[in-house]
């Protein structure tokens, strides 16, 4: 016989006056911080009581009841419903509706009405709002009604409007809400499925790399184009912006890269077309020139504008203000921030006043040109003055001034010519190699060309700073020269000076740590020299022989020649039946003794230097050199694009070179033997042995190289 199932009764529903109510001290809620009555208060005047109190009769001693009820559970509600009565908004006799329990335990009734009370999923609420904003909210009132800023209102809306794909996982906990807030960077539902579906077939499902995947074909608001016309002005012309609102984005992601640059080419045009005004023959416009571009050109020697009688008053009131404040805080610890911003402002203040114009002769200007780009801070740089090979003519020649271009008709009618300039934009993209997923096939050409260059720039910067090895490195090439008539001329050391350039442009050449301080070294000694070679006889002269030695290393760091080219007899790697080093054999050696170190010298691999640029194998082959099999074995199944962007995070920090950057540990050489033990020149030695010299001795450091260094009648010293 079966037995009959006992039905439940709910407890009868009744409406109490508010003022028949009594809060329990049965409610197990005694902690309230962080509960807003305030809050709960405005939302029940809003929207009326959404939810019953549960309340129990009060009775006297004998067990009658009181007329009074009090509340177990719901005491937020009830001091909600209180403070509405003491702001005069709420009549204390409203009726409440209230659930009158018998029986049971309150406490128990208390403590099961909060265990058992569930928060909305956040999914929901995401959803919810995007509801409530469908219906004509706006999300200052979303954000009124549910107490939130509207900036959290953006947030969640934009969660909500996420792929309903990637809900569905997000519901299941198949993904982080902070993935899910990763792919809210795009609107473009496909696009957010494909990085998801690569992502968790992966493993490389972090955030940040959601994000970067999403956001790989844009243009970051900070780049120097951007910087440059400005993110209104792309705005106005219809671009879109991609916004992450749960990170730091800085500004953003331009999703329009050709109309950025569109707009970039424009406005360069448009302030060429200003400068053209100045009379120039030519002007090259680029967002960015590559590292020596004006090699083989003459730079016209201008003179700044001279100084009015107010700007000079200027500089020498801030000049004056610099040197008091850092006299009365030369002393403190650290300045204060409102000091600290006024020298920054005086010392941007005085380099605006030291990049003055320049005045060029305008028998020069006719026939020379200016380079104009963007700086890396977005600012437009205009470099002017340099004049063309085919465009240096002497000055007696009578087609100087007349320009090598057009000529206008009014021009032609008055018997006279004028020069149209000419403008042109140059600074291409960089060819990419076929990449062939052979892994036994060599890098390719063009690959070690640009690396090579970048070896090439360090090593100059290297054989700079070490003036026993430049002075070594170039006797020895004199002496192959001079004494061994049939010594390959194919040494690393191109004397002459004729300084070798680059015949592929390395991405991050021109902005390399080595590129800088050649040019910084160059100009510092650019300005100890006399400004006419006339004088340039007796200047060095008057060089100690340390300052000689060190221009002498400058100089001969610029004829270094270690960039791999192809077809070119000197590139093969190979000795000679004479045992004669070839130019990159000597470069090895060269390296070896300078103790070159890419590393140190800024070079590291990246996804435009290398990575991308190689096959397959070849990434991984430089994973598992520098982390490991297991690091390999987390990227050998990604596809081309992703294993590069994975190695170069991999590869970050490790100080792993490829093998044509890397310092050939081969057998030493003589000249490497030479110059570790053999002693230096005695014009190279330290001050304190040349002052302790006897008289027939060595000469001291005020003696010319050219005393030292006297001639026989034979020619030999």
């Amino acid at each position: 016989m079966t037995k009959a199932v006992q039905k439940i009764t709910l407890s009868p529903s009744r409406d109490i006056p508010f003022n028949k109510l009594v809060l329990s001290q049965s409610n197990v809620r005694h902690v309230t911080a962080g509960f807003s009555i305030e809050q709960l208060a405005e939302s029940i005047a809003q929207r009326t009581l959404l939810q019953s109190l549960n309340v129990r009769a009060v009775v006297d001693t004998e067990g009658n009841e009181t007329g009074m009820f009090e509340v177990p559970a719901g005491g937020r509600r009830y001091r909600a419903l209180e403070l509405l009565v003491r702001q005069k908004r709420m009549a204390k006799t409203q009726a409440v509706p209230c659930v009158v329990r018998e029986g049971g335990i309150a406490e128990d009734d208390s403590l099961a009405e909060n265990d058992e009370r569930v928060g909305l999923h956040p999914l929901d609420q995401f959803r919810a709002f995007q509801t409530l904003s469908a219906a004509g909210m706006s999300e200052e009132d979303i954000a009124a009604r549910h107490f939130v800023t509207p900036a959290v209102v953006k947030q969640r809306l934009r969660l909500a409007s996420v792929s309903a794909k990637l809900h569905d996982v997000y519901a299941e906990d198949g993904m982080t809400l902070e993935q899910l807030m990763a792919f809210s960077v795009t609107a473009e539902h496909a696009r957010q499925e494909q990085v998801w579906e690569n992502v968790s077939r992966s493993g490389y499902d972090e955030p940040y790399q959601i994000r970067r995947m999403l956001t790989e074909n844009t243009a970051p608001a900070t780049d120097r184009r951007v910087q440059f016309i400005g993110l209104d002005a792309y705005e106005q012309a219809g671009g879109g912006v991609l916004r992450d609102l749960f990170e730091r984005d800085d500004g953003g992601w331009l999703q329009d890269t050709a109309l950025l640059d569109r707009l970039v080419t424009e406005k360069l045009k448009a302030e060429a077309e200003s400068i053209a005004a100045e009379g120039w023959k030519w002007i090259s416009l680029a967002v960015q020139f590559h590292y020596g571009h004006t090699d083989g050109l003459r730079e016209l020697e201008g003179k700044p504008v001279d100084l009015s009688p107010e700007e000079q008053a200027t500089i020498d009131a801030l000049n004056a203000e610099q040197a008091k404040l850092e006299s009365d805080y030369q002393d403190a610890d650290e300045l204060p921030d409102g000091v600290d911003e006024r020298l920054g402002e005086i010392e941007a203040a005085l380099v605006a006043f030291e990049d003055r114009p320049m005045i060029y002769d305008p028998a020069e200007i006719v026939r020379a040109g200016v380079f104009v780009c963007i700086d890396s801070e977005g600012r437009l740089s205009v470099d002017r003055g340099y004049v063309r090979p085919e465009d240096d003519m002497s000055a007696d020649d009578p087609d100087i001034g007349q320009g090598a271009d057009t000529q206008s008709n009014e021009g032609k009618a008055a018997g006279t010519s004028v020069q149209h300039t000419a403008i042109a934009i140059a600074g291409g993209a960089p060819e990419v190699e076929e990449d062939d997923e052979d892994a036994t096939k060599r890098l390719p050409d063009r690959l070690i060309t640009e690396l090579t260059a970048h070896r090439t720039l360090a090593l100059r910067d290297a054989l700079a700073e070490n003036p026993a090895i430049a002075f070594q490195a170039v006797l020895h090439n004199f002496v192959l020269t001079a004494f061994y008539r049939f010594a390959s001329s194919g040494g690393c050391l191109e004397i002459g000076l004729r300084t070798p350039t680059f015949p592929a442009q390395a991405p991050g050449l021109r902005e390399s740590a080595s590129a800088t301080a050649v040019e910084a070294r160059h100009e510092s000694w650019k300005a100890r020299l006399p400004n006419s070679e006339n004088d340039l006889w007796d200047a060095l002269a008057a060089l100690d022989c340390r300052a000689q030695a060190s221009l002498f290393a400058h100089c001969a760091s610029f004829a270094v020649n270690a960039v791999f080219e192809p077809a070119n007899r000197y590139n093969q790697g190979r000795v000679s039946a004479r045992g004669v080093r070839t130019r990159l054999d000597q470069a090895d050696v060269l390296a070896r003794a300078v103790r070159l170190d890419m590393v140190r010298a800024g070079w590291k691999p990246s996804v435009d230097n290398y990575l991308g640029r190689v096959t397959k194998p070849r990434i991984l082959e430089a994973v598992r050199e520098a982390r490991g099999e297991s690091s390999a074995q987390l990227i050998d199944h990604l596809k081309k694009a992703d294993m590069a962007k994975e190695a170069e995070r991999l590869l970050d920090g490790s100080g792993w070179l490829p093998e044509p950057l890397r310092v050939v540990e081969s057998g030493v050489s003589s000249l490497e033997q030479e110059s570790e033990a053999g002693p230096l020149p005695e014009f190279l030695g330290e001050d304190e042995d040349r002052e302790n010299a006897n008289e027939d001795g060595i000469r001291n450091n005020s003696t010319p190289l050219s005393e030292i260094m006297e001639l026989d009648g034979s020619g030999r010293p």
